[in-house]
């Protein structure tokens, strides 16, 4: 069973910028496509970014040429780089492989507000 660990999110304001941080167990990682994925209050969670084990991208329009995802396998981890950061990317943010099959971690919240 894999395990997710998010970290970085916070309090920030607008245009502000956040580097969130997922640390997955298991061997498994470097060959498994990886993705950001968020829910707002009253909203479904949806997927914002993937990344291939190669490190390929991509993302949702609303957040392309803002936010970056980008990964280490030697460390497990994968980050996402959020800037110019809007009062509606308030959320809570996790990782999982891009389907969601994963068990989900605690996630982590990211709040955008003046």
């Amino acid at each position: 069973q894999v395990r997710l660990v998010e970290s970085g999110g916070g309090l920030v304001q607008p245009g502000g910028s956040l580097r969130l941080s997922c640390v997955a167990s298991g061997n498994i990682f470097s060959i498994t496509a990886m993705g950001w994925h968020r829910q707002a209050p009253g909203k479904e969670r949806e997927l914002l970014a993937a990344i291939t084990g190669a490190g390929t991208t991509k993302y949702v329009d609303s957040v392309k040429g803002r936010f970056t995802i980008s990964r280490d396998n030697a460390k497990n981890t994968v980050y996402l780089q959020m800037n110019s950061l809007k009062p509606e990317d308030t959320a809570v943010y996790y990782c999982n492989e891009v389907k969601g099959s994963w068990a989900w971690g605690q996630g982590t919240q990211v709040t955008v507000s003046s």
